[in-house]
């Protein structure tokens, strides 16, 4: 579940459309200044950038609902269930 929008690994940013155009890095000497570099990504590369780009995956006024259940005291945590839940979930994994 995402949390925050903001990327903070400076890597992905722009990655979202499958090819990212760089100027040369120092360390290669052998580029000539100003050049560019295409690097083509993978499938699943492009697909993980644009999760991380995603704004769609949090709804800011569905998480303000369960804020203000939970402090009214409206929205009861039931510990039992989410364990059940968390077990289901494991054992479906192991089969």
């Amino acid at each position: 579940m995402k949390i925050n929008s903001t990327s903070s690994n400076p890597l992905l940013n722009g990655v979202a459309g499958g090819t990212r155009n760089d100027t040369a890095s120092p360390a290669a000497p052998s580029a000539a200044a100003g050049s560019r570099t295409a690097v083509d990504l993978s499938p699943a590369a492009r697909h993980l950038a644009a999760l991380n780009d995603s704004d769609a995956d949090v709804q800011a006024e569905r998480v303000q609902q369960i804020r203000d259940a939970l402090a009214s005291g409206e929205l009861k945590i039931d510990p039992s269930r989410i364990a059940d839940g968390l077990l289901a979930s494991v054992r479906d994994l192991l089969k």
